[in-house]
């Protein structure tokens, strides 16, 4: 450690281990945690939690939410998976309150949700929770109106829309 400047500020490793060791306190207490990104400049902001790999469970990650709507959304997401069934991707559902969704298999969860993977390993396994906009449009039509940036899909659709 430095001392004549700020230990986290200069020595990223010992703040990436201070963040790690939060999570996982997280995670003990209950079950996983949300790791958010704001967005920046042409990415728009994206959330996904850590820790669902423990529970035998996917990591679920959203895209183009605000970042406290979206880690409400996976909080609520998660807690509702781990007491009932996981959808298949190709679902589509909604919880009270929340928009409608779609489930999408992340095809490289690896390359997308660095934390889960720096704790549990490159094989995590993911689903995408894509949301609907306000007027039910999904960000594949072409009138979708989301966040600047859009909603990137990080896998393939499972069915053709209407199937």
């Amino acid at each position: 450690m430095c001392r004549d400047c700020d230990h986290r500020a200069d020595h990223p490793a010992d703040r990436m281990a201070e963040h790690l060791a939060t999570l996982r306190r997280c995670i003990d207490a209950r079950g996983w945690a949300v790791q958010v990104l704001d967005r920046n400049r042409a990415h728009p902001p994206w959330a996904y939690t850590v820790g669902l790999t423990l529970l035998g469970l996917p990591e679920l990650v959203t895209t183009g939410l605000p970042v406290l709507a979206a880690g409400r959304l996976l909080d609520d997401v998660a807690e509702h998976f781990t007491h009932t069934c996981v959808p298949t991707p190709g679902r589509q559902f909604s919880l009270p309150g929340g928009p409608e969704l779609e489930v999408v298999r992340v095809a490289r969860p690896w390359a997308h949700l660095l934390v889960s993977v720096r704790l549990f390993g490159e094989g995590i396994e993911a689903l995408q929770l894509v949301h609907a906009d306000a007027a039910g449009r999904w960000p594949w039509d072409a009138e979708y109106a989301g966040l600047p940036g859009g909603q990137p899909v990080l896998g393939v659709r499972a069915r053709a829309p209407g199937g």
